[in-house]
């Protein structure tokens, strides 16, 4: 393999808003290195998750499938009361994007966030990872590093073991650490995979200077009775700049125009986020629960000040890298998420890219096809033109009826193509109507 290949590194943010990032509209200043990398590279307008719950998007994420071919991904989420399940998990033995890149030649790392089931069983080592630094579960304190089961929950590879400090600073840390260690190699054609999985903005809401809340709330990490816009946003800071020092270092060793960032996050917005114009959060198919910040940047490929409105969602950009990386696919393990890489090198091409969801959750079922989306709530249909009519409040299944029907045999059509959602699979909210107001 050549030096040619580009190293990737895969940033995720867990539960931010659609609207949260000043080049996504936000109203404060909170990112200025995701803005100037947008700024500098290509931004998705129309970019989707595959879910709008964490560990159901990383299953896609991690395979470049549709999650609803794994029992693990029925989880809405994977909580930390499996930690014991032999089943809900990432099959060690099924292909991944970082098996694939590391069979090829990559050095592969997980630094942040896994949700994908608990040792013995599973773990970022048994699915391609070289490396990994984080916590296992959903959800856990920035300073205590608990889950909200009060189980200790930092891990270096398969060891448990505790490490003071903020959680985003250690990632942030551990990430730049990574990117020196693998420099030299990078220089002269062993590529590296960074998989950079923040859980910033995710509950409890803890800013750097907040260590005192941690035994405050060490019981309740759910945090119902506490945060507000003004920790969440200095909460998505403190990521921004832990990304900032990471194009750093790639600056320094002189490997960022060759190396492929990719920014997301792995559902909408919860409590505290902006979603404006959309609807809904996480656990919602409305647009504000699925549709995401997606931002590219890579000098090499990728001309400055470029916007896309092509559909995509998670698996994609999974393919796009393997893509990128000229590495196949398992032939037993077709993709379903298909290659980005055309419109990272031309930000005018578009093509069609039908997009499908379904959650347990509220009966819920989406498609989105070109300007239409067809929505499900509650045994209610909706039918949406979307470009004008972004906040889902003009539904049109009414006046449309052909459309209405032909989207829903269309979704029923893919839906029959999927194991259906086993009996025993659990939603699990973290809150309701009885804390607070519904959107």
């Amino acid at each position: 393999m050549t030096s040619s290949r580009p190293n990737i590194i895969f940033i995720v943010a867990d539960d931010l808003g659609y609207a949260d990032l000043g080049c996504y509209g936000g109203r404060a200043p909170v990112s200025p290195v995701l803005d100037g990398l947008a700024a500098n590279g290509l931004k998705f307008t129309q970019g989707y998750a595959n879910s709008p719950v964490c560990s159901p998007t990383r299953f896609a994420l991690m395979t470049a499938r549709y999650q609803y071919r794994l029992r693990g991904a029925a989880e809405e989420p994977i909580s930390s009361k499996s930690r014991s399940s032999s089943t809900l998990g990432l099959p060690p033995d099924h292909p991944t994007l970082p098996s694939l890149l590391r069979q090829s030649g990559y050095r592969t790392a997980l630094i942040g966030k896994w949700h994908l089931g608990y040792p013995p069983y599973f773990g970022p080592l048994r699915s391609g990872y070289e490396e990994f630094f984080g916590p296992m579960s959903g959800g856990v304190d920035y300073f205590t590093h608990c889950a909200s089961n009060g189980s200790h929950d930092l891990w270096f590879g398969e060891e448990e073991k505790k490490e003071d400090g903020y959680l985003t600073d250690l990632i942030s840390q551990r990430s730049v650490d990574y990117v020196d260690r693998m420099a030299g190699a990078a220089k002269v054609g062993t590529p590296f995979f960074l998989s950079m999985h923040y859980t910033a903005p995710h509950w409890p809401w803890e800013t750097r200077d907040d260590e005192a809340l941690a035994q405050e709330i060490k019981d309740k990490l759910f945090h119902l009775h506490g945060g507000n816009i003004h920790s969440y946003r200095r909460m998505i800071h403190h990521m921004d700049e832990g990304i900032g020092q990471v194009m750093n270092a790639l600056h320094r060793h002189g490997l960022a125009d060759n190396t492929l960032v990719v920014f997301t996050s792995d559902n909408g917005g919860e409590r505290f986020s902006d979603s404006w114009p959309l609807v809904g959060g996480k656990m919602d198919l409305t647009e504000g629960g699925i549709r995401v910040p997606w931002i590219a940047h890579w000098p090499a490929q990728i001309a400055a000040g470029q916007v896309s409105e092509q559909h995509c969602m998670t698996m994609d950009w999974s393919a796009t890298m393997l893509d990128a990386a000229s590495v196949s696919a398992d032939a037993a393990y077709p993709l379903d998420g298909v290659s980005l890489l055309p419109v990272l090198v031309d930000a005018g091409h578009q093509f069609s890219r039908p997009l499908y969801w379904r959650m347990n959750h509220r009966d819920q079922r989406a498609l989105r096809d070109g300007n239409w989306k067809y929505l499900q709530v509650d045994g209610n249909d909706y039918l949406f033109n979307i470009p004008a009519d972004e906040r889902e409040r003009a539904n049109l299944a009414g006046r449309e009826p052909g459309r209405l029907a032909d989207m829903r045999e269309e979704w029923m059509r893919w839906n029959d193509s999927m194991p259906p959602i086993p009996a025993d699979a659990t939603v699990s909210l973290g809150y309701s109507a009885k804390d607070m107001p519904q959107r």
